[in-house]
């Protein structure tokens, strides 16, 4: 079979590994890849949102299936474009992305079908939004309604900071925002294989969201992860999926916008129960990185199974997987580009390429998050303190990275 990977991060670097080790697979080609991506595949000089030019490749090479990284290119709708040119993909229409590309649609559904979420409203009104985080007060939690590619989410702990982020999101012409009560508890992220009713749930992983130690600071798209997830047992799995999973996968198949893909669950373990914080269309990003790793049965096989409405088992290693990711200075603020990276070659560890470029001096950051550091130990413990080591043999001076990633499960 030959595969084509669409995107150029750090996912879609473990996606495309993960296909490679397929008995099934003859070749892995990457739209437009990485550095990394390009030491086991074949890059291809075509941009993840030239829909077109990702048909017409797929077309004239006999790819096999498609497998789609990121949300933004879902969202225009390379899966329809794909499925018209009789061409098999592994991901939801534009229609279905939908439960990622908007947070209200989203909360519209769990709300109509009873799905564990936490309390909201959505405005498009500042002075109403406004109003609406007095009556509540702090923590609060605003959220803007578009893609923000991991960002975009405020966990106020004060109302003037929600205001703030308020007078943010309203400064973009348009803008819509859901305003939630901000759960407590334990985070993790569970991520499914769907075909319509069918959901396969993956081993878990908790990914960290801000970009400082001790969960302070904004924002990011996620600064590491590991995975499994100690006081994630199998029974909450289970519960999960019972509960909040399989009837989003129900419910959007009821609503006329059946799902395909990878879906992905940031979920809470509160103390009344597990609760929905956000579905993605796509796998996480750091997660895969994490979790594929841990996969020891055929990634393609499973996902052609799933399309054909086969169960599928999965075997995991029983091993730890951790990982950091490596940023650029001042991100999520902003990125950096053409800071020379140097000891890649002296690391034994597993290094996801996640904003990098190769020219003739080297390996250079091209991006906010630009590599992710994976080990797998025995235990948490041995591959946080393999992980740590393994960063520190990475030089570069425009680099910076989280001490913490794990801590909490230790």
């Amino acid at each position: 079979m030959k595969i084509l990977v669409i995107g150029t991060g750090g996912r879609e670097h473990a996606l495309a590994l993960a296909a490679s080790k397929s008995s099934m697979v003859e070749k892995v080609y990457c739209a437009p890849g990485n550095p990394g991506m390009a030491t086991f595949g074949e890059c291809v000089d075509i941009s993840a949102s030239d829909i077109d030019g990702l048909v017409s490749f797929a077309k004239s090479n006999d790819i096999d299936l498609t497998i789609v990284g990121p949300e933004a290119v879902l969202s225009l709708g390379v899966v329809d474009a794909f499925e018209q040119a009789g061409l098999k993909i592994f991901g939801p229409t534009q229609k279905a992305t939908q439960v990622e590309s908007s947070k209200d649609f989203a909360k519209n559904i769990m709300k109509k079908y009873n799905i564990p979420t936490a309390e909201y409203q959505t405005f498009d009104n500042y002075e109403q939004a406004v109003a609406y985080v007095k009556e509540k007060g702090a923590p609060i939690v605003v959220k803007e309604d578009g893609l923000k590619a991991g960002k975009g989410v405020t966990v106020a702990q004060s109302v003037a900071q929600a205001i703030e982020a308020l007078d943010i999101a309203f400064a973009i012409e348009g803008n819509k925002v859901v305003i939630e009560e901000c759960l407590v508890g334990f985070e993790f992220s569970l991520i499914c294989l769907v075909h319509n009713d069918l959901v396969v749930p993956l081993e878990v992983a908790q990914d960290h969201k801000c970009v400082n130690d001790g969960d302070t600071g904004p924002n990011t798209g996620g600064m590491g992860s590991y995975s499994p997830v100690k006081k994630i047992t199998p029974e909450i799995i289970q519960e999960a999926t019972d509960t909040i999973m399989v009837p989003m996968a129900k419910a959007m198949m009821e609503e006329g916008v059946p799902f395909t893909g990878f879906l992905y669950g940031g979920l809470m373990l509160c103390e009344d129960g597990i609760k929905t914080i956000e579905f993605n269309a796509r796998f996480g990003d750091p997660e895969a990185e994490v979790i594929l790793c841990r996969l020891e049965s055929d990634f393609v096989q499973a996902i052609l199974d799933v399309m054909d409405g086969k169960e599928v088992n999965l075997k995991w290693s029983n091993k730890v997987s951790h990982g950091v990711v490596m940023a650029s200075t001042n991100y999520p603020a902003s990125s950096t580009k053409g800071a020379l990276i140097t000891g890649l070659d002296n690391s034994d560890a597993l290094i996801y390429h996640m904003g990098t470029k190769m020219t003739d001096q080297g390996l250079v950051t091209n991006g906010g998050r630009v590599l992710m550091v994976v080990t797998m130990e025995d235990t948490l413990e041995q591959a946080f303190a393999h992980t740590y080591a393994e960063v520190e043999k990475i030089k570069c001076d425009e680099l910076f990275y989280r001490h913490d990633i794990g801590k909490k499960d230790m």
